[in-house]
């Protein structure tokens, strides 16, 4: 039975993937350039776009792999992906024969990487922290909201500031920076059954200090000049995890020096007393399941059988008018903030990244607390909560100061983040654990239809404003856009209301 100081090893590992698998997030701060640079409309930009998200239409392919393939194997090919997807850009991207459908085929295969490296992280949370898989898997999602920020930092502190708007720098580490991380981690990235539950609360609370250093850091970052001494401070504090595996590590060590002391202690062990606490292990992970209990009558439902549920259609709606809505703002901030005359778009990014990153930690740092005093937080009735001001941050979106794009921006990034984080675990309570690697899957198909759906309305409207010119200027550029994103937002949180008022009985 392998040590909790590898379980924990394994839960370090899922965080540094997930760190820089948002590798798609950075589009918005080259976007313009992109656009300039290959003499392409609003429309076939926002398709590029699109294509980073077309690619988890075939993310089911990453869950039936983690089936047969061994989990550490699954970030390597998502990883090598995003090599091909992005390194063929950098290489190619200033040459004619790069043509515009070679760059979403392209993106297209990098975001499908996204996939594979997101199914690995998931059901090595799920599986090592039966107990605490809900917590193990919000912390480790959360850091993903902080990719955009990362590579942003990475480029500002190895390339030129002045460059910042340059695409190539960022295809670069797009390219190298998750496969180096993926064959980094792959040591410690394998299923683990373990008795030992006891150390989790310490564990965790040590994370949560870390993580929420992190994100302050990032936050404070983000309002001023990125330097050298910020890319170090990030360094130290990603790298600060480790502080508990390690110090598992040195307890173990102890523990067992004290054991070999007391050899006969260890003999006088029965065969009855290692029965009766693998039938206590068992009965804690039962509990534990009934802590992440499935809405359908705790009843698995597996691959297409989800589309005869009403309970998938009103999550997949639901979420695809809320958190995709909030993606699709994302992707297009650099052409908002460009039509609103605000250069500094990579800040904004990094805005929207790092409250992202504190809205995707909120959902597991309650989850953490809830479980402990015996109350199960609804996954449909927390959405809801969040989807609501993120309809209202749309509509403030429609007055033309900065002080509202800066605070819509942080108000939908944290929702967008916390939204996206929760749908992890509303998967596995509403349709069970045994084939989530292939139902998340599905359920996350919903991004890249409404990523295609809002993006092209948004880059119609934008292009009619416009009036045939290359680019639009002024408040008006988006200004339907968002009355539509904002009306769109408030029916999901309907829709997500009658979702928790369907399965609240079993909550």
């Amino acid at each position: 039975m392998p040590p909790p100081s590898v379980q924990w090893l394994s839960l370090v590992g899922t965080i540094w993937l997930q760190t820089i698998n948002g590798a798609n997030s950075d589009f918005p701060v080259y976007s313009s350039q992109l656009k300039d640079l290959k003499s392409i409309s609003q429309i076939q930009l926002n398709f590029l776009a699109f294509a980073s998200d077309a690619g988890k239409l075939f993310g089911w392919f990453s869950g039936l792999a983690a089936i047969f393939l061994p989990l550490w194997l699954v970030p390597v090919i998502g990883a090598t992906f995003g090599v091909v997807g992005y390194g063929v850009q950098f290489l190619f991207l200033e040459s004619t024969r790069l043509s515009y459908w070679h760059l979403f085929i392209l993106t297209a295969l990098a975001g499908n990487g996204i996939c594979w490296i997101n199914t690995a992280c998931y059901l090595i949370c799920i599986q090592n922290f039966p107990s605490d898989s809900r917590v193990a898997v919000g912390l480790s999602t959360s850091y993903v909201a902080l990719s955009a920020k990362i590579y942003t930092v990475l480029a500002d502190a190895i390339f030129h500031p002045r460059l910042n708007h340059n695409a190539k720098p960022y295809l670069l580490l797009n390219a190298i920076v998750p496969i180096l991380i993926s064959l980094l981690v792959s040591p410690f990235l394998r299923e683990i059954e373990t008795k030992n539950k006891a150390r989790s609360s310490w564990g965790f609370m040590v994370m949560f200090a870390i993580t929420l250093a992190t994100g302050i850091s990032a936050v404070v970052g983000s309002f001023r000049s990125e330097s050298r001494g910020h890319v170090i401070s990030l360094g130290i504090l990603l790298t600060a995890p480790l502080v508990v595996p390690l110090a598992m590590k040195y307890r173990e060590g102890k523990e067992e020096l004290w054991w070999n002391r007391r050899e006969r202690r260890v003999h006088d062990i029965t065969v009855d007393e290692v029965e009766i606490g693998e039938r206590v292990m068992d009965l804690e992970v039962k509990e534990a399941g009934a802590v992440d209990g499935k809405v359908e009558g705790s009843v698995e439902v597996g691959g297409l059988q989800l589309l005869r549920k009403s309970n998938f259609w009103l999550y997949f709606l639901s979420y695809m008018f809320s958190a995709t809505l909030g993606l699709v703002f994302l992707n297009n901030l650099g052409q908002i903030a460009e039509s609103r005359g605000f250069s500094k778009t990579s800040t904004l990014v990094s805005l929207s990244s790092s409250f992202g990153f504190f809205g995707r930690l909120l959902p597991s740092l309650l989850d953490y607390y809830s479980t402990r005093s015996g109350y199960m937080v609804s996954r449909a009735a927390f959405m809801a909560t969040l989807m609501a001001p993120m309809a209202g941050a749309f509509f403030l979106l429609l007055n033309p100061s900065r002080h509202f794009l800066y605070l819509s921006t942080t108000v939908i990034g944290a929702c967008t983040g916390a939204i996206t984080s929760i749908a992890v675990s509303a998967t596995t309570e509403l349709f069970g654990i045994k084939h989530f690697g292939v139902n998340h899957n599905i359920v996350v198909t919903n991004i890249p239809i409404g990523s295609f759906l809002f993006g092209y309305l948004a880059a119609l409207l934008y292009q009619r404003e416009a009036e045939g010119s290359h680019s639009c200027r002024g408040i008006d550029c988006y200004k339907k856009t968002f009355i539509i994103w904002g009306s769109t937002c408030s029916l999901a949180t309907l829709l997500c209301i009658v979702l928790y008022a369907r399965t609240r009985k079993f909550c």
